[in-house]
């Protein structure tokens, strides 16, 4: 059949008539978009040996004079060569006319359906950690034992153990796979050998072409100081390995942080309750108490009650962000003697006779 006719198109049609021609067709008989159907097939391989052959200003010309012929093939002899629908790229390298300007809105979704199959994405894996509330407030480095799947240290994780130069048995070392329609021979390039005729590989025996091994290791955690009980955090990569050359995932870990004795945390600050003697409520003192770095001294004023709370600024937690310390709110529990002795016993009656205030007339009324 007549190119021209094939196409739609007249014999004087432009580069661009022809584009737009072949893209309708290419939109219509492609056989990503018909497989199975081999009459939609034969007449895309048809179009496409025309639009090849008009486009190409020596291949029109030459068709003009002398009707369907090929360079460097027997005349009744028809070559197609197909395109790889591995990626758009492969095809444009093989039909820079046609595939790269035609087909990339086309097939841009069933190539990079067929091209990202090829490594899949390690799993996350999740761990959890205990630590010391001085651990906690300082940070550090844990190690964690995990059971997880790795790279083949044999293939270096392609599942591939090596390549070795061997002729192509699919194409018979030739690079390309043909095959004929009546009197039409049409190839592509093998997709086995990647149209080298040579190329082939052998499979890891390790990792049976996984290209991972499941291995137990140690991890080393990074603790950040001022975590927080229950905190999650990520580790980017320290997952499983993902197979054949796929993106690891990612380890996530969650911390338990263990109470301390005497230290509450509410946020990036630190409660503590310290007990105060009556005289020392009563007269006034100054108290030493525990903090995260070392201890401090506090000042109780005289007539300190009991639940009276004092604030030491830049004592309490670090914050896991920013690393700005909290404080340190200091809380009084005074503490009541216990008397056991007649002196004693007198000293207490002396000062209630002296500071003879109802503490209860508010109460009462």
């Amino acid at each position: 059949m007549d190119f021209y006719v094939i196409l739609g198109v007249d014999r004087a049609a432009s580069v661009s008539d022809l584009k737009r021609a072949y893209r309708r067709l290419a939109r219509k008989y492609h056989p990503d978009i018909n497989p199975g159907d081999r009459e939609a097939e034969a007449f895309f391989l048809r179009a496409t040996e025309a639009y090849e052959t008009l486009s190409d200003p020596d291949r029109r010309q030459d068709y003009d004079v002398n009707g369907v012929r090929h360079v460097g093939h027997p005349v009744g002899e028809v070559e197609f060569q197909g395109f790889d629908f591995s990626g758009v790229a492969a095809a444009r390298e093989e039909s820079a006319p046609t595939f790269g300007d035609l087909f990339a809105d086309v097939f841009v979704n069933s190539a990079v359906s067929r091209t990202s199959g090829s490594g899949r994405q390690g799993v996350d894996l999740h761990a959890r950690v205990s630590v010391a509330f001085e651990e906690a407030m300082r940070g550090g480095k844990r190690e964690l034992t995990l059971t997880r799947v790795a790279r083949c240290d044999v293939c270096g994780g392609s599942g591939v153990c090596r390549e070795v130069e061997v002729r192509c048995p699919e194409c018979a070392g030739s690079g390309r796979l043909r095959w004929t329609r009546g009197h039409m021979v049409f190839s592509r390039q093998c997709a086995q050998c990647h149209g080298s005729g040579r190329r082939s590989q052998r499979p890891c025996g390790a990792c049976r072409t996984d290209g991972v091994v499941s291995r137990t290791e140690l991890v080393v955690v990074p603790i950040p100081a001022g975590v927080i009980d229950g905190m999650r955090f990520r580790i980017a990569g320290q997952g499983s390995a993902g197979s054949r050359g796929g993106e690891a995932g990612d380890l996530y870990v969650t911390v338990t942080v263990e109470p301390h004795p005497v230290f509450d945390r509410d946020g990036d600050d630190l409660q503590l309750v310290v007990p105060v003697a009556v005289h020392e409520a009563s007269l006034g003192a100054r108290v030493e108490v525990p903090t995260v770095g070392g201890s401090a001294t506090v000042r109780i004023p005289p007539g300190t009650q009991s639940g009276q709370r004092f604030r030491l600024r830049g004592r309490g937690a670090p914050s896991p962000q920013s690393g700005e310390r909290g404080d340190l709110v200091v809380s009084v529990r005074i503490v009541l003697p216990r008397i056991l002795d007649e002196r004693s016993k007198e000293l207490m009656r002396e000062f209630g006779r002296v500071n003879s205030e109802d503490v209860r007339a508010k109460l009462l009324g």
